[in-house]
């Protein structure tokens, strides 16, 4: 039985989905958590296969083999990796910026935007604080996940700036937040069941894009989100696809990181081959 990773938040829902209806119980065991948590769980062999963070693969290329055509990017608004500043984001310079402690891509992502396209250099604290709290002691938070867009839908007096949206903007390039990964030695011990779950991970993938309406409809994020919204949110700011333009994206990230001292070296891409 592959032990399978699975971030909780509302952008992975659709793969989850349509891979369950597909997969045998006695298959598959899926483990839950926020992205931190599950690269934790990944390096320390505790789950087999993950959407796990891209920082994570770029830290440690020479334990992961990457699934192909797969991928939690934007391209453009995310619309759930969110800066909220109580002044705008030019000004931020010599500033106190709040981190999510569930990040971990997003967070170099942000220091990269900040110090490079920017030019402002801040000081950062992982904070568990509210964003309400957080923003008494700091003059930015950033949020990821369900916990941004839960943000996003309330009234708020504070500047958003959406990473996705910025790093488009800037780049032109899509930006990969998450990339499917699996531990070589699990891929060199058990090659038939990891190909087969790439395989059926596309097929997922695949078939959620063409019934976003009727996932959302039975998707726990719809009692808080709206089911129209929420097939917005998928359709709109999420893109499960990996690329010739994702990796681009995803090689300037990692220059941007080795740049600031963020990754010692840019990795080469590693991809599980997947027999046809």
């Amino acid at each position: 039985m592959l032990r399978i990773g699975r971030i909780t938040y509302a952008n992975c829902s659709p793969i989850f989905h349509e891979l369950q209806k597909q997969a045998l119980d006695e298959d598959y065991r899926f483990i839950g958590g926020v992205p931190s948590y599950l690269n934790n769980m990944l390096a320390a062999g505790e789950i087999d296969v993950c959407p796990s963070s891209s920082i994570e693969y770029a830290l440690h290329p020479e334990r992961y083999l990457i699934l192909p055509d797969l991928s939690i990017s934007s391209i453009g608004a995310v619309a759930s990796v969110l800066l909220f500043s109580r002044i705008p984001i030019e000004e931020l310079d010599g500033q106190k910026i709040l981190l999510s402690s569930e990040s971990a891509t997003s967070v170099n992502l942000l220091r990269i935007l900040m110090k490079i396209r920017f030019g402002c250099s801040c000081s950062y604290t992982v904070s568990e604080q509210s964003l309400d709290s957080a923003l008494h002691e700091g003059a930015a938070m950033l949020l990821i996940g369900d916990s941004a867009l839960r943000a996003l839908f309330q009234e708020t007096d504070l500047l958003v700036y959406d990473l996705g949206e910025l790093w488009h903007e800037w780049t032109g390039l899509p930006f990969v937040f998450a990339l499917w990964f699996c531990g070589r030695q699990v891929a060199n011990d058990r090659y038939s069941e990891v190909t087969r779950l790439a395989r059926l991970l596309i097929t997922s993938k695949e078939r959620a894009c063409a019934d976003l309406e009727s996932i959302a409809q039975s998707s726990s994020e719809a009692e808080w989100m709206g089911s129209d919204r929420l097939v917005e949110y998928w359709r709109n700011n999420i893109s499960y696809d990996l690329d010739s333009m994702h990796l681009d994206g995803l090689k300037l990230f990692y220059r941007y990181c080795v740049d600031l001292g963020l990754l010692p070296a840019e990795p080469r891409f590693h991809f599980l081959e997947i027999s046809q």
